[in-house]
């Protein structure tokens, strides 16, 4: 159970595991235990035109970021996340000292090797995500490339919102020892995001299960959810 979370996520994962529970009940629980969340939202001014390109179906828009986090003896952690901008998956969390363009496009092929190239990808100006190397290459895979204005994080919300949920939900309870690991932690993590942690934006499903759903397949509902009512376009959030 995560500390950051509120009753409707809570229940949605204890319904997931199996457990019969009345959400109210696990409202009231959340309210005598003085366990709501309360979100300061920061404010934002909003100039010029935002990024267009809009995800409507699995690998269309895909989002890449860094964020950065520090070992116990105070070594930087650098973080790449690699994230669906339509189902939400996590596609790739890898962690290194540094960061090189080529080593993004190593993580970029792996990852198109077993799941398709995306149509288009959407970054900041980062020096490695700029890099010409890394333009001509996914160029000859045929992917377009999405940059954000600079300064304007939010016109690459999507990882924004994934960070700001792998900060809370890990990086901030734990203590890492080396980029090693780390990794193995970010591992599990990832396991966990797509696979178990219900999405408020996505009906309170699983990415993984909203993936399967996307793209035609069977997936079980959750929360007593039927499928024919779950939106198939997500937002933000």
């Amino acid at each position: 159970m995560h500390p950051r979370r509120g009753y409707r996520f809570i229940h949605a994962l204890l319904v997931q595991e199996g457990h019969r529970v009345n959400r109210k009940k696990v409202r009231r629980i959340w309210r005598e235990e003085h366990l709501t969340v309360t979100t300061r939202r920061r404010q934002k001014i909003r100039t010029g035109a935002s990024v267009p390109m809009q995800a409507e179906f699995p690998d269309h828009v895909w989002t890449y970021d860094f964020l950065f986090d520090q070992t116990l003896e105070g070594t930087t952690l650098k973080i790449l996340t690699l994230t669906d901008e339509f189902t939400r998956q996590s596609l790739a969390l890898r962690v290194a000292e540094s960061f090189t363009s080529m080593d993004v496009k190593d993580v970029l092929h792996e990852v198109i090797a077993t799941r398709g190239a995306p149509g288009f990808i959407r970054s900041d100006n980062g020096p490695e995500f700029i890099a010409r190397d890394l333009g001509i290459w996914l160029a000859v895979q045929d992917v377009g490339t999405r940059f954000i204005l600079p300064g304007k994080p939010w016109q690459n919300g999507f990882a924004e919102s994934f960070h700001s949920r792998l900060r809370e939900e890990c990086l901030n309870l734990e203590v890492f020892y080396s980029a090693r690991h780390a990794g193995v932690v970010l591992d599990s993590y990832r396991s966990f995001y797509n696979a178990r942690r219900p999405h408020s934006s996505l009906g309170y499903r699983t990415p993984d299960d909203y993936a399967q759903q996307a793209r035609g397949r069977p997936a079980a509902p959750l929360c007593g959810q039927s499928t024919a009512n779950v939106d198939v376009r997500p937002s933000p959030g």
